[in-house]
């Protein structure tokens, strides 16, 4: 069945109440034409004035209480949009506290003194794909952990059964076998396409292991990285940040719009940092859902084959460019995507500021036309636009010189 957008619902009801304003105010206008030429002709007694004065005075209540209906409507939040609009946090959390779970296992953790079991906690929500019900979470939820169940919000355990794992989205999807389906209460997930810095956000999760907290705050940026040990080297890109405070076990929980949509899933914090938290876009794990469920796994993340740096005003002097953004290549992967294509590498190492770096290679300044800052930008591009086995057109600066190259993308090693 086909989902009316929010923002097409309430501009049918602004439309209709302005309707039904302009009806209320004709049909006055007519009454009283009619009842001044009524008066005009038979000179009516003062009865028929006041019932003439009562009817006015009736249309112009209701002309007054439609014209609040309508401020009502026009003020209302459209959700995902402009960032401008107010947050119910305790009517989003009403609404979908139910559908948040704590995840719950143990670890084998050792070091060169001793060893033993720890006891995982992490968040995770429940979805509906094809008829099914699931629940998503962070892969560093269930990665490498045991005896692993699944709580609800009211209370009754279950054991769960893994179904699909992303490391390099810090996703995966798990399933609750012999558990009830009233248990599970779906969100749903929008894209995230349309969030904008300084949109306010609601987090619900479970830390420390402390059921059905919430948080809200607002997006401070949009397509970061942040680097996981798990991860072999590659940064989790098209972060979302966000301020709303996060803390050990709210990972794998819903992030929300003001409308109540998911639009992520919080993932990280940064240690010894306070009000910032990470999520992964609601937008990758609608792409990787699919290929999650019926795989197990997800294996489109494009690859290019490249050690980078940032350029910037000292490296632009170095590189003989005056470009002072885009991605210094430093090195190119043998045979890989980038060296096939005929990518150079760097070949002077240069200092600056105490740091080493290879220059004299390419600066990829675009893709597809559209301009590349830095690293970041770069591996958002790629994880937001691209996956495997498609080609993209680099545009680069090579001995000072602007140049376009086409390069066939392939797929990232395994972790």
């Amino acid at each position: 069945m086909e989902t009316i957008p929010e923002e097409k619902t309430s501009s049918r009801k602004v439309t209709l109440v302005l309707l039904v304003i302009a009806l209320f105010l004709g049909s006055g206008l007519i009454y009283f034409a009619e009842a001044r030429n009524n008066n005009t002709s038979s000179n009516a007694d003062s009865s028929t004035i006041s019932n003439l004065e009562t009817s006015i005075s009736s249309l112009e209540s209701t002309n007054s209480e439609l014209q609040s209906q309508l401020a009502s409507l026009t003020s209302q939040p459209s959700g995902n949009g402009t960032g401008s609009e107010s947050i119910n946090a305790e009517q989003i959390y009403a609404a979908a506290n139910a559908s948040v779970v704590t995840i719950e296992g143990t670890e084998l953790v050792s070091d060169s003194t001793q060893s033993g079991v720890e006891t995982v906690l992490g968040s995770g929500f429940a979805i509906s794909y094809l008829n099914q019900y699931y629940i998503v979470t962070n892969n560093h939820v269930v990665d490498g952990v045991s005896n692993m169940t699944v709580t609800f919000s009211d209370g009754d355990s279950y054991p769960l059964k893994v179904v699909g794992t992303d490391v390099y989205s810090d996703l995966a999807v798990v399933s609750v076998p012999t558990a009830p389906t009233s248990e599970f209460v779906p969100l749903e997930v929008i894209s995230s396409d349309n969030l904008v810095i300084g949109q306010p956000v609601v987090a619900i999760g479970n830390p420390y292991g402390l059921s059905g907290s919430i948080t809200f705050g607002i997006i401070s940026q949009l397509g970061g990285t942040i680097q996981e040990s798990t991860t072999n080297g590659f940064a989790i890109s098209d972060i979302i940040q966000f301020s709303a405070p996060i803390n050990p076990g709210n990972s794998g929980g819903p992030l929300f719009d003001a409308a109540g949509y998911v639009v992520g899933i919080t993932t990280a914090t940064v240690n010894g940092s306070q009000g910032i938290g990470f999520a992964i876009p609601s937008s990758t794990i609608l792409k990787e859902l699919p290929s999650l469920i019926s795989n197990g796994t997800y294996d489109q993340h494009s690859y290019l084959g490249i050690e980078t740096s940032d350029m910037n005003y000292q490296l632009a002097q170095d590189s003989g460019t005056n470009i002072t953004y885009g991605v210094l290549i430093e090195d190119v992967v043998s045979g890989g995507p980038a060296a096939k294509a005929g990518l150079r590498a760097g070949t002077t190492t240069v200092t600056v500021d105490g740091a080493q770096y290879l220059v004299g290679g390419d600066v990829i300044i675009s893709v597809n036309g559209t301009k590349i800052i830095n690293g970041n930008a770069l591996s958002s591009y790629l994880e937001e636009y691209t996956v495997s086995g498609q080609t993209v057109q680099l545009g680069i600066i090579r001995s000072g010189q602007e140049m376009t190259v086409d390069v066939t993308l392939g797929t990232r090693p395994p972790p």
